[in-house]
């Protein structure tokens, strides 16, 4: 059974004025369906606006459905009942770290979850400590989150939401506010999770470095999926991916360019290796 499946999901916000009255309908999410697999790593792109963050937000029962379903480990996240299996189910790590981050130290902190959902004290520290070495900051269980990087404070975040054991992790653009290795680091941290741990891991992000270990890309604009197939059938799509605003990766940019001259190489080229073994056998067809 799908973990998380989507029916005919809409959402709109709904703008009002200081009597009440609706001003404005904007509809974020415009009728997706999609079924995602327990153990699947799943990225969803888009540009700003393109309604993944508010598609992300079902995921976890932030939002509701305005039309259609979602259904999370098979319980419909509409039924106030379910909210509370939901959010164990699925776990949400945001795009600012301080505004999870609330401990003073951060195994305190890691713990803070797992404690609230009543487990005893001597498991929770058993999770605190399995969490941290998942993400690489068991060293760090003693200091103040304050003193850490962007990076490291989102790892910690994860950490936390690791601590209560949930079977599917959603991070909403977890790396935008972090410099280059602080990006690495995370995504590293989720492709081991899925790796090891077989945690399902739903990545909304804008970066399309980022996605291409995925085993499926869904492409939203405009409430839409326009896009959707594996990395590198999804990255063939140069030009399309262009037009709906996206930073399509260097390598695979480059190796469009040298196609668009005549030279044969595969699409959908993802990294700089493949790329290099495409140029030393250029009798390749796609």
């Amino acid at each position: 059974m799908a973990i998380i499946e989507s029916k005919n999901l809409s959402f709109d916000y709904i703008r009002r004025d200081e009597n009440g009255n609706v001003e404005g309908i904007t509809r974020a999410v415009d009728d997706i369906s999609l079924s995602i697999e327990q153990g699947d790593f799943i990225a969803i792109l888009g540009h700003n606006g393109s309604g993944k963050s508010t598609f992300a937000k079902h995921l976890n029962a932030i939002l509701y459905p305005t039309e259609g379903s979602i259904y999370v480990d098979g319980k419909d996240t509409r039924k106030e009942e379910n909210i509370w299996d939901v959010r164990q189910t699925a776990g949400m790590v945001f795009q600012n770290p301080d505004n999870q981050i609330i401990g003073q130290v951060v195994e305190e902190d890691v713990g803070f979850g797992p404690e609230n959902l009543g487990i005893p004290t001597k498991e929770i520290w058993e999770r605190v400590e399995e969490s941290l070495k998942a993400v690489g900051m068991y060293e760090y269980r003693k200091h103040s989150p304050n003193k850490l990087s962007g990076g490291q404070k989102q790892r910690v975040s994860i950490a936390g939401v690791i601590a209560m054991h949930p079977k599917c992790i959603v991070l909403d653009e977890p790396t935008a506010m972090l410099d280059p290795n602080g990006r690495k680091d995370v995504i590293r941290a989720a492709r081991a999770l899925n790796d090891v741990e077989k945690v399902t891991i739903i990545l909304i992000t804008h970066y399309m470095e980022e996605v291409i270990y995925a085993d499926k890309v869904y492409v939203m604009d405009k409430g839409r999926v326009k896009l959707q197939g594996t990395p590198r059938e999804v990255f063939s799509h140069v030009e399309e991916l262009k037009e709906l605003r996206l930073d399509v990766p260097q390598v695979t940019l480059l190796a469009h360019e040298l196609q668009k001259r005549g030279l044969r190489i595969p699409d959908g080229i993802l990294t700089m290796d493949e790329l290099t073994a495409a140029l030393k056998m250029g009798d390749i067809c796609h």
